[in-house]
């Protein structure tokens, strides 16, 4: 029985969701896994004090300390203004500072401090351990691959020059 509402051929375009299935969506399956990531990191942040939001700026500020607010969002995924308000919470529990940036007036630089760096040193290895377990089973070489294919597109859909 075909369902009227749902019809899942496409005469003349790309396949429908319905026809390819959620199983072969790679963005659907992307949302799966990082969700399933974040959940998994949870209770590790929850107590350190933590949320999605700060452990993305603090993961982030660990490779690119000092970066500009407005990077950070991107880099951090997560909304300026949502952003804003981790950071806020962030100055007050001294894992990070704020400094103007000495070539943009209008610009603000973000810096771990030494508690921000050692929150993040408490989360690494819970992340690691949980980015090694969504690779098991998968060679090195798929790996490898499979990170090459996410930057190439990442490459294609990002509006930003970093």
């Amino acid at each position: 029985m075909k369902d009227q509402g749902n019809d899942t051929t496409a005469p003349d375009g790309p396949p429908r969701l319905g026809e390819l299935g959620l199983s072969n969506f790679a963005p659907y399956l992307m949302n799966r896994i990082m969700g399933r990531y974040n959940a998994s990191l949870r209770a590790e942040m929850s107590a350190l004090g933590l949320t999605t939001p700060k452990m993305r700026a603090l993961a982030t500020l660990a490779v690119i300390d000092g970066v500009q607010i407005r990077q950070l969002a991107v880099y951090a995924v997560v909304e300026q203004s949502t952003l804003s308000r981790a950071l806020d919470q962030m100055a007050n529990e001294d894992m990070i500072r704020r400094e103007p940036d000495p070539t943009d007036s209008r610009a603000t630089r973000v810096f771990l401090t030494d508690t921000g760096r050692a929150a993040f040193e408490s989360m690494w290895p819970h992340m690691a351990k949980t980015y090694a377990h969504m690779f098991k089973g998968v060679p090195d070489d798929e790996r490898r691959a499979f990170v090459l294919t996410l930057q190439k597109m990442l490459n294609n859909v990002r509006i930003h020059d970093f």
